[in-house]
């Protein structure tokens, strides 16, 4: 059975798959693969897995090898040449008084091209921008638009909760969120209470979404009374993370039980 292993280019980037041949990688190895634009440099993120019916036909580029010390030297120059790239880009900006700014620069990993994100509010025309900055930089230069959720992701940072963003942890991560699970979740629609650094909905939103769902449609609704190893009792709240609901026994009697402890609710009369 062909096999294929899950490869990331940026930390929480798109994850792309790669025929690992021989070798023997696993999740956080450095290796260089071969891409439509040439060998790049990328990291592994998942163990080396069966390839899908629909991945064998589609095809899959190979990993070259794994990253040498004189590839982690290239990387480092390529991040340095990055760097210039983009004060470079921020220079030309204030030249023209374009509204846009740069956000990040990536090299291909043989630095012969450079592509460039910017965020505006309006759609840019870059074009003049571009031919000047291969002027500059004596390689090839292509530039993109990016939403206010990518570019946090490329620049980083840390969210309300003290940890780094999810966009820029959890490889892979470009799910949409919706206002929806925050309303399934009984959060506070409050746009400053949900939303992230860039301005949109949190993507933390997402990743307990189906348990929030899943704890409703088996749970005893607020106010219904349920049978407990204790006895008849109302249910008087919900603790989704603790899958358990509080129940009123009576005389101010509340008792914490796990959903699996309950018997059948029963409707009010």
């Amino acid at each position: 059975m062909p096999k294929f292993v899950s490869v990331v280019f940026i930390d929480g980037g798109k994850v792309y798959h790669f025929d690992p041949r021989e070798l023997e990688l696993h999740s956080g190895d450095r290796v260089i693969v071969s891409t439509s634009r040439g060998t790049d440099f990328g990291r592994v993120v998942g163990e080396i897995n069966d390839v899908t019916a629909a991945e064998r036909e589609k095809g899959l580029k190979d990993v070259v090898r794994l990253a040498t010390a004189a590839d982690l030297a290239q990387v480092a120059a390529n991040t340095e040449r990055d760097a210039a790239a983009i004060q470079a880009c921020r220079e030309l900006i204030a030249e023209r008084r374009l509204e846009m700014k740069p956000v990040a620069a990536e090299s291909t990993f043989d630095g012969n091209r450079v592509t460039i994100s910017f965020s505006a509010k309006e759609r840019a025309d870059v074009r003049e921008l571009v031919s000047k900055l291969s002027d500059r930089l004596q390689r090839r230069v292509e530039m993109r638009q990016v939403s206010d959720r990518e570019e946090a992701r490329l620049v980083g940072g840390y969210g309300q909760c003290g940890r780094r963003l999810c966009c820029t942890s959890f490889a892979g991560d470009q799910e949409p969120v919706s206002i929806r699970m925050a309303k399934d979740q009984n959060l506070p629609l409050n746009p400053s209470k949900i939303s992230g650094c860039c301005g949109r909905l949190m993507c933390c939103l997402k990743y307990e979404h189906k348990v929030y769902v899943g704890f409703k449609q088996r749970a005893p609704k607020k106010g219904s009374m349920v049978t407990t190893p204790a006895g008849e009792g109302r249910v008087i709240d919900l603790q989704v993370p603790g899958d358990s609901v509080t129940v009123d026994l009576g005389e101010g009697h509340a008792v914490k039980f796990r959903l699996d402890e309950l018997g059948a609710d029963k409707e009010e009369t």
